[in-house]
């Protein structure tokens, strides 16, 4: 993961995997204010602040802490909804009751604002991903052996992914787990992006690529992943034999550079594409930032949305 997005993507994990917990603050309080003339009167639960949360037909967000329906509240009031009317979201889900979008993306921003993301950043992954939909796709050509799912499925998902990342290795029982339940609508392909900071990535991606050959890309890649913390070239040989691959053939392999050139191309296609990191998602050559997390659910929205998208030409389905 390259240092500017290792913030970012570290929370959109952790979503996959925990629910984040409130902390106490460590800020020393203000100064005391002037007594009041009169006794202030304690403002009433779902008065001013998060009023915008009242009176949404279908929806109750009384499961959210104060804090998150403050931030959803601030959400509802200051983005407007993608469907293109000009209302905010939340006038859009009180006044155009028929739009079908609003609410779902109002629960993508409820969800976030449940894991503790302010408004602002909220409001800003709300924004790139549905501006995503709109920007020029980019094009992968994937070896069809490093793709899993049905060949005719009409939503392509690829991740690039470095054998060493971290976050890669959290990420990918999620994924796994989406393309296996979604075989018919996904085809999921992995491609392998060493970065720099990575030494055994290089050797690593090289590995899976020469699995492929002998059919176990995906065995050789579960392989690398789960002993990501000790690889090395003699640890990438040796899960080779374990595999019932000839070890030695794969040594030799590194050796020659044998598969620097394939692999470098595929490194070089993820850089055309502006990877900031890994993992890094494509749905339909549409880059699918992971500041709105990277849980089963998450995936499934974006799965539809996609669908949808296709299904009606490039563009949202009509109200």
């Amino acid at each position: 993961m390259l240092p500017a997005r290792r913030n970012r993507v570290l929370l959109a994990l952790t979503l996959a995997l925990t629910a984040l917990a409130g902390a106490p603050s460590s800020e020393a309080a203000p100064p005391t204010p002037p007594a009041p003339s009169k006794p202030a009167a304690p403002t009433p639960p779902g008065a001013s602040g998060t009023s915008a949360l009242q009176g949404i037909p279908g929806m109750d967000f009384s499961a959210l802490s104060p804090a998150a329906q403050q931030q959803l509240a601030t959400v509802l009031s200051d983005e407007f909804c993608y469907c293109g009317c000009p209302h905010t979201l939340g006038q859009c889900l009180k006044g155009h009751t028929s739009c079908q979008h609003a609410k779902r993306m109002t629960r993508l921003a409820a969800r976030q604002a449940a894991a503790g993301v302010p408004a602002t950043d909220i409001i800003v992954a709300l924004s790139e991903y549905y501006a995503s939909f709109r920007a020029p796709r980019q094009k992968f050509e994937v070896d069809p052996r490093m793709c899993t799912g049905d060949a005719k499925a009409p939503v392509t998902l690829v991740e690039f992914s470095d054998f060493e990342c971290p976050y890669c290795g959290k990420a990918r029982p999620v994924l796994e787990a989406f393309a296996k339940k979604n075989a018919t609508k996904v085809r999921f392909c992995n491609v392998p992006y060493p970065l720099p900071m990575h030494p055994n990535a290089v050797p690593a991606g090289q590995a899976a690529l020469w699995a492929r050959d002998q059919g176990k890309y995906w065995e050789m890649h579960d392989a690398l992943f789960e002993n990501a913390h000790r690889l090395s070239t003699a640890t990438i040989v040796e899960l080779a034999n374990k595999l019932g691959l000839k070890g030695a053939e794969l040594q030799k392999a590194l050796q020659a550079g044998t598969y620097a050139q394939e692999l470098e191309k595929y490194k070089s296609m993820g850089t055309r594409a502006n990877i900031r990191g890994t993992p890094s998602l494509f749905f339909n050559g549409r880059f699918n930032d992971l500041q709105l997390g990277l849980t089963e659910e998450m995936l499934s929205h974006a799965l539809e949305d996609e669908t949808t998208w296709r299904a009606n030409n490039n563009a949202w389905a009509a109200d």
